[in-house]
């Protein structure tokens, strides 16, 4: 199995709908759900799965809603600003993520994957912080970037 870090194909095809909405006021809510290295999560995500999902203290399965902080546009980028998610007093041992939308435009429920995540290597909280910090939000290094 394996993780990278890749915006989903399936996302791409939904935004050109218009299935996605991350405008930080009454836009769409999207959760992060963190995976053991036992996942397998690409490009070719397209839902969330509790399949190889992490578990233990201080997180729940699912993971947790992230707060969209909205769109920006640095020349001919646009881009998407996430604030860093934390799991406090969490007992846990991720290797990657996957972001994806909890909601459509209809309000019925989704689970549609906008991106994954790959941590590099296994990371671990015992009874702290587990942190997921995102880059920069800019037209070079958001996570999600469109130019």
């Amino acid at each position: 199995m394996a993780i990278s870090t890749a915006m989903c194909s399936s996302f791409k095809e939904q935004l050109l709908k218009g299935q996605h909405d991350f405008d930080s006021s009454g836009g769409h809510t999207f959760k992060m759900a963190l995976y053991t290295s036992s996942a397998s999560l690409d490009a070719s995500t397209t839902d969330y799965s509790a399949t190889n999902e992490v578990s233990g203290t201080g997180y729940s399965a699912g993971g947790q809603v992230i707060a969209s902080n909205g769109v920006s546009l640095s020349g001919t980028t646009a881009f998407v600003d996430f604030a860093d998610e934390t799991w406090t007093t969490a007992t846990i041992t991720a290797r990657g993520a996957l972001i994806y939308n909890t909601t459509t435009d209809g309000g019925s429920s989704t689970t549609d994957a906008i991106c994954t995540l790959d941590f590099g290597g296994d990371k671990t909280s015992t009874n702290g912080d587990f942190v997921v910090q995102f880059p920069t939000a800019d037209a070079s290094n958001a996570i999600i970037r469109i130019a």
